[in-house]
């Protein structure tokens, strides 16, 4: 059985960093995409970044702050956060096995961990 679990989340001041991790279990994600949502109250869950290959997108609110990872030894994505405003306020979710490409849709993804709570404080 597949399964997505982050971790990393917390509560930090603006300003303040976070990395966040997705282990992977079940089957390798090696050869497909990985990416990171969030979802704040009353919103959407909207896209954040992907990588696949060795290309990377990201959403425009976070470019230049947040920078996606992963050690596909380990079936392992990070989402490592600086600069985090109090808009960055969600919780983040995981997700992989979209074909291929750099994937933005929630429904291009096969995958879900089950999310963490990132809160940035002003």
């Amino acid at each position: 059985q597949v399964q997505l679990v982050e971790s990393g989340g917390g509560l930090v001041q603006a300003g303040g960093s976070l990395r966040l991790s997705c282990a992977a279990s079940g089957r390798s994600f090696a050869g497909s995409p990985m990416g990171w949502f969030r979802q704040a109250p009353g919103m959407e869950r909207e896209f954040v970044a992907v990588s696949w290959s060795s290309m990377t997108a990201y959403a425009d609110p976070v470019k230049g702050r947040f920078t996606i990872s992963r050690d596909n030894a380990k079936n392992t994505v990070y989402l490592q956060m600086n600069s985090l405003k109090p808009e960055d306020t969600a919780v983040y979710y995981c997700a992989a096995d979209a074909s291929y490409g750099l994937p933005r849709l929630r429904q291009q993804y096969n995958y879900w961990g089950q999310g963490t709570q990132v809160t940035v404080s002003s």
